[in-house]
């Protein structure tokens, strides 16, 4: 029944990703001829601002499935009732200290922003804030419920709850900016919906997983091994803040809305793309503390880490392929001409981050291990340095600099560094991994020729060829990689999920 939770959980997450970026490609250029560049580029803005708050939690979350596989291992389940206890407990005063931090930030707009913004978009930065806060305290509320129906390895649920949300968010939210209400219309539908979500996962897990909640006897010692372990994942949310959002800050400062708007718009393919990895690998993420819990096996962890990686790098391969080859006429007809240094943006977020996306499950497999604090402490350092590089090359190339010096930080940390680590003081077989990726350069080539061939001598001055162009490449992409690229068990896996989906 576990193993169907997977496959189901794959399969619902890529048809999330999928209802995204089709709502996305859709949406967006009626969301962004209706906003507007300067209120676009404010939303990105007051978003990236308000996204700090999201430390609050302390990536507490995360440590909820390592305490959770020793109490199940042990067949502890009081223990289990306390531990869901105590975590309610801890979000719901996370949720107070941010609504407290969120009215702070409100009343001082004018302080966090500058003199980029004139008074019209101080006025609607506050009403955006407003509800941005009061959306993320709620989503502190929905991570304890999350962590539970994911410990239960009720991946279905969670993934259909997504797809809901996802299919609901545009359609709502598009009769009201026809109508005139701008990006309040925007977080007000969004705040609703995590609302919504907040309410079904509560009746999820108390009516068909039974969780139990204890508040009694909660031992507050583990709440300290909980936050020292925290700690270091904390730190790298804060990385992670830092190298995503911090430009767009850095941005609004020196260049107003209009640049955080191209930029947020490269920012946002790189955000898909990044949500979009995470379909494979977050259903493993109890596998991986089971699997260390019981015998930290490295060999195991390794074959697991291959076959993930495998299926990740099949997927972005093309998704990155894809933009490289089409991305430039693809943001001219779904941004506009306006926007057309995103494509810029988006290959220097997009090629370096490829890699440790591909790698992801080997984060999950450190915090598993316990061993996440070497990396969070590089890793804030490197990210320091990318706040002050990317302060001089913002001031002198624009958004193009802005990217670049977060490009630098992702090789950097990411690729040299994580690699070392993973090979060194993980214990992952790190040459393996990379021999077994390699296997895919003969499924690769022949899908580069015609891609470069296609871009070079077709002109794609109608959106009908470049749909058309996009569905002869995947089709290309797809068979190469059936032929030249996937071994037994992936051809297996992708047989068996379209028997799934059939079913």
């Amino acid at each position: 029944m576990k193993i169907n939770q997977r496959k189901a959980g794959v399969i619902i997450s890529y048809m999330s990703e999928g209802v995204q970026i089709l709502s996305n490609l859709l949406y967006t250029p009626i969301m962004l001829r209706l906003l507007g560049q300067s209120e676009y580029g404010l939303y990105q803005l007051v978003y990236s601002v308000v996204s700090y708050l999201g430390l609050l939690s302390l990536s507490f979350g995360t440590s909820y499935f390592r305490v959770y596989s020793r109490y199940k291992k042990e067949e502890d389940y009081n223990n289990i009732s306390r531990l869901n206890g105590m975590f309610l407990i801890v979000f719901s005063v996370v949720s107070v200290i941010c609504l407290l931090c969120g009215i702070v930030m409100i009343q001082n707009v004018n302080a966090i922003f500058g003199n980029g913004l004139t008074t019209k978009e101080i006025s609607k930065a506050k009403i955006l804030m407003a509800f941005m806060v009061v959306n993320l305290v709620i989503t502190f509320m929905t991570a304890v419920f999350n962590c539970i129906t994911s410990a239960h390895e009720q991946f279905f649920f969670q993934k259909i709850l997504i797809l809901c949300q996802n299919i609901l968010s545009p359609f709502v939210t598009l009769p009201l900016l026809i109508l005139g209400y701008g990006s309040v219309s925007i977080v007000f539908v969004t705040t609703v919906l995590t609302f919504a979500r907040l309410v079904v996962n509560i009746w999820f897990c108390m009516k068909k997983i039974n969780a139990k909640f204890v508040f009694k006897g909660i031992q507050f010692g583990l709440l300290k091994e909980t936050y020292t372990f925290t700690f270091f994942i904390f730190l790298n949310q804060i990385i992670d803040q830092i190298n995503w959002e911090i430009d767009k800050v850095l941005l609004g400062r020196f260049a107003g809305t209009v640049a955080v708007a191209v930029y947020g718009l490269g920012s946002q393919l790189n955000s898909m793309y990044i949500q979009f990895s995470t379909a494979v690998s977050n259903v493993f993420i109890p596998r991986v503390n089971m699997i260390v819990a019981e015998s930290d096996d490295n060999s195991e962890l390794t074959k697991l880490f291959i076959k993930v990686g495998r299926i990740q790098f099949i997927v972005l391969a093309l998704i990155l392929s894809g933009i490289v080859f089409f991305g430039r006429p693809f943001i001219y007809y779904w941004g506009g001409p306006e926007y057309s240094g995103s494509y810029r943006v988006a290959l220097c977020l997009l090629i370096p981050v490829t890699i440790p996306l591909v790698q992801n499950l080997g984060i999950e497999i450190q915090r598993a291990k316990n061993m996440h604090r070497t990396r969070s402490i590089v890793y804030f350092c490197i990210s320091i340095g990318n706040v002050l590089l990317s302060i001089p090359l913002i001031k002198k190339y624009g958004i193009t600099g802005a990217a670049v010096g977060t490009a630098v930080a992702l090789v950097i940390g990411n690729v040299l560094f994580m690699n070392w680590y993973y090979h060194k003081k993980i214990g992952l077989d790190i040459l393996s991994f990379w021999k077994s990726i390699s296997g895919f350069i003969p499924a690769l080539v022949p899908c580069v020729v015609i891609g470069t061939l296609m871009a070079i001598l077709v002109s794609y001055n109608s959106l009908l060829k470049l749909i058309t162009g996009i569905i002869i490449y995947t089709i290309i992409y797809c068979v190469s990689m059936w032929l030249f690229g996937m071994n037994k068990e992936e051809k297996g896996m992708v047989l068996s999920m379209l028997r799934t989906v059939r079913r």
